[in-house]
């Protein structure tokens, strides 16, 4: 891995540079490819053109599931160069999900070597644009061409990115998120703490329905009560209680349901460099409720590599409608989207201790 002393600027290439991205189609011109076998471990390493697949029909992972991934940005920061944010983190959860999955474990140097090779390559089509970003995508999946119902014995790992424009918009707007009884994302003892396709799929009945109700975003209660508060869509969610520098940044204990999100844990330090005491407990839906209508939780907000500080500004459940505050980005929700989008381009110091909140 190219330490930050090392790492040198990255030019935009005019002839490259993407400078109306959208989100999650203006992919980069390169791919990162590694293959697995219990012979030869992981071999044929390339970084190459971006092309399309060719799959055999009965290829394992597209019938049974076996694939996992994970997301981080790199941002050009303010010395020019381009660098991912907290990749051996993000090597880390890919091994647990392997691991999770009877999948080999992807070693965490290639993982980040993979990394820079594509940003060395790419990064000139990032533009200046300080909303702009690359969005790595790497993946593992099954490919061995049976139907017969195990674990794959040969596995492919790819990386890839696409330029990114901000997920809700440039500006941090607030969304409003819709409570699912119907459907629940996670049980104990399942994959609700890895990165893995299926998880992502089961979403979308409920998301389809959140959307039909006008609401942007799901709220997810756990599976066996069906009462507390686990996570919001694809993002970890946040309570800010009380105001001012002795509010409290409140998250869901991580119950072994939850992803432990890299940007969950980041928050809750940059919470506690800004002042604030960060918390992790349950919290139930009839509790949340309650304070709000108090006033005692007076800021909501959600959090994930491509929602970044994302404020709530209200919850649907069934046909009752709750504000959070007056509705708008509170001052904590905002002071924590500042601090976090410093440390992406490079304006602050990461905190020295990551571990500390884990």
């Amino acid at each position: 891995m190219t330490s930050a002393a090392q790492r040198k600027p990255i030019a935009i290439d005019p002839a490259r540079v993407i400078t109306d991205p959208g989100y999650g189609e203006a992919f980069t011109d390169h791919l990162f490819s590694i293959d697995w076998s219990p012979e030869l471990g992981w071999h044929n390493a390339e970084l190459k053109p971006l092309d399309n697949l060719s799959l055999h029909p009965a290829t394992l992972g597209l019938h049974y599931g076996q694939v996992i991934f994970e997301g981080l940005k790199a941002h050009r920061r303010v010395d020019g160069t381009v660098a991912a944010f907290r990749p051996e983190d993000h090597a880390r959860r890919f091994q647990r999900s392997a691991r999770r999955l009877a999948m080999p474990e992807l070693p965490e140097e290639v993982f980040t070597d993979a990394i820079e090779q594509l940003i060395e390559r790419d990064g000139g089509m990032l533009s200046e644009d300080p909303t702009h970003c690359l969005y790595l995508r790497p993946i593992m999946f099954a490919t061995d061409v049976t139907l017969m119902l195990r674990p794959s014995n040969t596995y492919r790992f790819l990386l890839m990115a696409f330029v990114a424009a901000g997920f809700f918009g440039d500006d941090i707007e607030s969304v409003s998120a819709w409570v699912s009884h119907d459907y629940v994302r996670a049980f104990p003892g399942g994959t609700g703490n890895v990165k893995v396709a299926g998880n992502y799929a089961g979403s979308f009945a409920a998301q389809r329905q959140a959307q039909e109700a006008g609401c942007p975003q799901v709220l997810w209660l756990d599976a066996v009560e069906r009462r507390w508060i686990e996570e919001m869509g694809g993002m970890n969610v946040f309570f800010v209680r009380g105001e001012g520098p002795s509010a409290e940044v409140v998250t869901p204990l991580l119950t072994g349901t939850l992803l432990p999100g890299v940007t969950r844990d980041t928050v809750l330090a940059l919470a506690e460099r800004l002042g604030h005491t960060p918390r992790e407990e349950r919290i139930s839906l009839a509790q949340w409720k309650d304070e709000v209508e108090r006033g005692v939780i007076t800021e909501v907000f959600a959090c994930g590599t491509a929602a970044v500080v994302t404020p709530v500004k209200s919850f649907h459940d069934g046909g009752e409608e709750w504000v959070v505050g007056d509705g708008t980005p509170g001052p904590v929700t905002r002071a924590l989207h500042g601090a976090l989008v410093d440390l992406h381009h490079g304006l602050s110091e990461q905190p020295p201790a990551w571990d500390a909140h884990r």
